[in-house]
């Protein structure tokens, strides 16, 4: 009876400071058509504070979507165009000489801020793609003899476009693997897209975004996460998940086994775990569930499953993979 006690309270304290949430989606929503499922999944990822890998072909407002959510939580933002002339001192930062004092002092480049977009990141060089993986993992970035803190919040959402693969360099799966989430940002729906050019005949001009988040929220938000109950078999149902990707023969799968040549990292039980948590403080709730976990399953595992050469062969995605996945294991 305590324990249920316990939850219902933490219910309570959910639901009235997951309220902001709401109201920055109403401000996106007054800007951005359709893309609710991408919106959530930045939403989910900042509350859990990971990173998101987003792949979608040129033109379905990827920068715009990113832009108009630090706006509206009131977050800093900052869009870097990664290009393959770019150095990690154009992204980090570097030393700049100062003829008065004659020394040499650390000028902070743009990834000082809470919301990156690094677009196109696959146009960069390795070196470049370490120096944000690394500031990404440590949350902290060294200029010189110099560490600096990067800012809190901090949030990479990277760019790839997938139909265009001439002067770019492969993210190696052990550096996608440190992104939370892969979103798939799709075309818009017929009547999304008749209301976009509708919008865009009528008005040129863009709806202001007002900032309706305060500064203590997003901190206050993770706290409670930490808090949100995880029953053990739930905890047991996404360890299954991950080892069914490893092992699917011990999980009635036998087909998938010369089908994935390597399975998901244990990264991917951490992250499925805590966007779980956030999901379920989207849905205002101190538990959570096996549905939280199957609706964050495909966008955190897609990009830690890789393929075999049968695979590649007969065309078959990773999200088949998943989708193979939930219906076998078993659910709590």
């Amino acid at each position: 009876m305590q324990h249920a006690a316990g939850l219902e309270e933490l219910g309570r304290e959910i639901a009235a400071a997951s309220a902001f949430l709401d109201r920055a989606e109403e401000q996106i929503a007054s800007r951005i058509i359709g893309q609710k499922e991408v919106i959530r999944r930045v939403f989910i990822a900042l509350l859990a504070g990971g990173h998101i890998l987003l792949e979608g072909v040129p033109g379905l407002a990827k920068t715009l979507i990113v832009r108009t959510f630090a706006a509206a939580m009131d977050l800093r933002f900052q869009r870097i165009q990664f290009t393959p002339d770019m150095l990690p001192a154009d992204l980090v930062g570097t030393m700049v000489y100062n003829p008065k004092d004659m020394e040499f002092h650390p000028r902070q480049g743009p990834v000082f801020a809470n919301v990156i977009l690094a677009d196109e990141i696959n146009r960069s060089p390795a070196k470049v793609q370490s120096a944000l993986l690394e500031a990404m993992q440590e949350k902290q970035v060294t200029i010189g003899s110099s560490t600096f803190p990067l800012p809190q919040p901090f949030m990479v959402l990277a760019t790839q476009n997938p139909i265009e693969h001439e002067g770019t360099y492969l993210l190696p799966e052990a550096q996608v693997d440190r992104f939370m989430m892969k979103v798939m940002v799709d075309y818009p729906s017929y009547d999304e897209e008749l209301e976009i050019m509708q919008h865009a005949a009528a008005s040129g001009d863009m709806p202001e975004v007002r900032a309706v988040v305060r500064a203590g929220d997003i901190a206050a938000a993770r706290r409670l996460i930490d808090r949100i109950y995880v029953d053990p078999r739930v905890q047991r149902y996404i360890v299954d998940l991950v080892f069914a990707t490893r092992k699917p023969a011990g999980y009635g799968l036998a087909s998938l086994e010369s089908m994935i040549e390597y399975g998901a990292s244990p990264r991917a039980s951490i992250f499925l775990l805590l966007a779980a948590k956030a999901h379920a403080f989207l849905q205002h709730r101190a538990y959570i569930t096996p549905e939280d976990v199957k609706s964050v399953a495909y966008e955190t595992l897609r990009h830690r499953i890789i393929p075999g050469y049968e695979a590649e062969a007969e065309n078959v995605r990773t999200d088949d993979f998943i989708r193979e996945i939930l219906q076998h294991v078993q659910v709590p």
